[in-house]
């Protein structure tokens, strides 16, 4: 989908009054006003539904990870979302035996655990998927072609670029020109969903939440990385965008004492919204659930 004769600037984002729930927003023509879907989990009211599943255990004293806690968790976050009794029967509502299923890990500044991505390949595998039909799937060189599925697996993290860098800007390689999507503060990250070879192939986002970074890098700063020990899931790509971005500025705003806005503002958010069509990025039409640990949410 193109947004021909659109220009996003940092100035439409901060003198505008959509979103207000995220404290920022733009301003956008009146033909982009149409409502949005919220994917194969919204409710009857369109809403759509995000998952947070926490447990204080997953990771010990030293941040290693509890992969057998992981696990259990991983189950709660399947079975949360698709409304499914077994994770089996709810990783079969999402894919199937014959799908090329692609992992997209996040790979710079704040990682995927690689604990999670073993966990979820070997549970595709033991709800039937065949082991070489699960493949890494990030990167420039990735054939996307043959892949058939994708499941999104990001790191919650602030981001230098796009003020938060996780759930929509994880497919930016796909891009094959990455600098291209960095101009006018990353507003056209969404349009990379829309590609030929990436569009309607997203069946499941995952985001580890296990240890989110709140500041933006470029270098990594431990100082900013907390243990939030959680999992988020969605199949609405915009909405966990736009509950992360609110778990982060909470976080910033609680260490600082004070408010402490991302720079740049995160307008991929808003856009993949109201330009991009990818879903809700008003938290007036999210459904949170949570499950397991509740000590500072940030929601």
């Amino acid at each position: 989908m193109k947004s021909k004769n659109i220009s996003i600037t940092r100035r439409d984002f901060l003198r505008g009054t959509v979103g207000t729930t995220m404290g920022l927003a733009f301003l956008t023509p009146s033909w982009l006003s149409a409502s949005i879907p919220g994917g194969p989990q919204a409710k009857a009211s369109g809403k759509s539904l995000v998952l947070i599943v926490r447990d204080e255990s997953v990771l010990d004293s030293g941040s290693l990870v509890n992969k057998q806690v992981l696990s259990a968790m991983l189950e709660q976050t399947l079975t949360g979302l698709t409304g499914e009794k077994e994770m089996n029967r709810a990783w079969l509502s999402l894919v199937s035996p014959e799908d090329v299923i692609g992992l997209v890990p996040t790979t710079l500044m704040n990682p995927t655990h690689n604990e999670l991505i073993e966990v979820i390949t070997e549970s595709l595998v033991a709800a039937g998927i065949p082991q070489e039909n699960i493949r890494n799937a990030q990167g420039r060189l990735v054939n996307l072609e043959s892949i058939t599925a994708l499941i999104s697996l990001p790191g919650l993290k602030a981001h230098w670029l796009t003020g938060i860098g996780t759930v929509i800007k994880n497919y930016v390689l796909y891009s094959g020109a990455p600098r291209n999507y960095h101009y006018e503060d990353s507003a056209k990250l969404g349009e990379i969903w829309h590609l030929p070879q990436v569009k309607g192939k997203t069946r499941l986002i995952i985001v580890d939440a296990l240890r989110p970074v709140c500041d933006k890098g470029p270098q990594f700063d431990p100082r900013y990385r907390w243990p939030y020990k959680g999992l988020m899931a969605s199949t609405d790509p915009v909405a966990l965008d736009a509950i992360g971005l609110k778990i982060i500025q909470a976080k910033r705003d609680k260490l600082r004492g004070e408010p402490w806005p991302l720079s740049p503002p995160p307008i991929c958010i808003e856009a993949a919204d109201k330009i991009y069509k990818l879903g809700h990025s008003n938290l007036d039409n999210i459904e949170i659930k949570t499950i397991g640990w509740t000590q500072e949410l940030l929601i």
